[in-house]
């Protein structure tokens, strides 16, 4: 089953998704083995594994530092596969990669794609490789049927959004402010009103991502949106408070 099938079959019976984030190799594949398995028993529905790059432009501070720390403590392409490659044989849900063009350049393309098919992986997010220059990595995505999620931005226009919906697969990722990740994002009326753009202009479900850190976050979202993503919390309640403070705080969102 392909990713927006998997989506929308757990949205029907969700009044909205839970989407997590990690850093693979921060602070270990063991800390992130242990996470990965109180998300799951804890409800998460679908889990974007990010690929440590050195310039993860869309990411904030504690993400930025994850990915420096993570390629510091020697982690490798090859080792996010092959732990990739466990957690979707033992979780029975989506898993997606999230990584930086280069990445994928310097492994090489198809290379990548053939291999995170091979392994499970349902869909990639590739946050500075816009459609205009993705021409081989969309007729690829095709190709191996992993979705190429887009991205849109309250600074994006209408015309703009239905241009990168028409390119995109699996769900929409909708980034709730300006800035990179971690920062609190504020749900207001301007919000409002952006999240009904992004809804006129595609089908696909919508994750809002980028600062959404609780229960109430989560409140706000449902019946707007279809997948709530959470990526900085974790991060910083593992580093706080080890990984055994993942499962309650996952449960307390919803």
């Amino acid at each position: 089953m392909q990713l927006e099938q998997r989506l929308r079959a757990a949205r029907a019976k969700k009044d909205i998704l839970l989407m997590t984030h990690l850093v693979l190799g921060y602070p270990s594949l063991e800390v992130n083995r242990e996470v990965i398995r109180q998300m799951v028993s804890e409800g998460v529905d679908v889990i974007e594994l990010q690929i440590p790059f050195s310039e993860p432009m869309a990411d904030g501070p504690v993400i930025l530092k994850a990915n420096q720390d993570a390629i510091a403590g020697g982690i490798r392409v090859a080792d996010c596969f092959a732990f990739a490659a466990e957690m979707a044989a033992t979780h029975d849900i989506p898993f997606l990669f999230m990584t930086y063009y280069n990445i994928l350049f310097k492994y090489g393309e198809e290379a990548f794609f053939r291999k995170a098919k091979e392994i499970g992986i349902q869909g990639l997010i590739v946050p500075d490789l816009p459609p205009e220059e993705g021409e081989r990595y969309l007729a690829l995505a095709r190709e191996y049927e992993l979705a190429p999620i887009q991205i849109f931005a309250p600074t994006s226009t209408d015309q703009r959004m239905r241009f990168l919906a028409d390119h995109g697969a699996g769900f929409i990722y909708c980034v709730a402010r300006k800035g990179v990740t971690g920062k609190k994002s504020t749900f207001d009326e301007e919000f409002a009103t952006y999240l009904a753009r992004c809804r006129a202009a595609t089908d696909l479900p919508l994750a809002v991502g980028f600062g959404i850190a609780s229960r109430e976050d989560v409140a706000t979202l449902t019946g707007k949106a279809d997948i709530a993503v959470i990526g900085t919390a974790t991060i910083r309640l593992v580093e706080a408070e080890g990984p055994t403070a993942v499962g309650p705080f996952i449960a307390s969102l919803r």
